[in-house]
């Protein structure tokens, strides 16, 4: 297998209106899982949606020319009793795939339970196990903060995991 495909760098992410996280990971010719960079990006809710919407989008190809990931990963919306919320995280993943295309990034998606599962080994996993796992499979000294960024580093060890590079 040629050497580029052993060191892979993925972009997970976590969207969200108000808060998206973004995590990437590169996986080296030995098989370990790096983070290389990893935050979120803040929108003010004073500000309009389509004003916040534009903000992320800009952040988020500011991140992807700073750093060009070969592939990335995306959180699958899930379904919220809380419509409006549901709403605006539909829009943000929107503006996410739409920067990932725009950026030439192949992207996959994967449900709540699809990163769970790849990342503690259990699908009901609670938040806590796999922000302990996203630390001791990055070789962090701690579980990386917000949790955002946290849920997007795990996002991107499912996809490495998952697509096998």
């Amino acid at each position: 297998m040629p050497l580029h495909y052993l060191m892979t760098l993925a972009l997970g992410i976590d969207p969200g209106l108000a808060t998206t996280g973004y995590g990437l990971v590169r996986l080296t010719p030995r098989g370990e899982l790096v983070a290389v960079k990893f935050g979120v990006i803040l929108t003010p809710k004073e500000e309009s949606a389509p004003a916040r919407l534009e903000m992320l989008h800009k952040q988020l190809r500011k991140i992807l020319k700073a750093n060009p990931p070969d592939t990335a990963g995306v959180e699958k919306l899930f379904f919220s009793r809380n419509v409006s919320t549901a709403i605006s995280v539909g829009q943000a993943r929107g503006v996410v795939l739409l920067a990932l295309q725009q950026g030439g990034v192949s992207v996959s998606e994967y449900t709540p339970n699809e990163v769970k599962q790849a990342v503690a080994g259990y699908g009901s996993a609670d938040k806590r196990q796999v922000q302990d796992m996203v630390r001791a499979l990055l070789g962090l000294d701690e579980i990386p903060k917000p949790d955002d960024a946290a849920d997007a580093l795990a996002i991107a060890i499912c996809h490495l995991n998952t697509k096998r590079y």
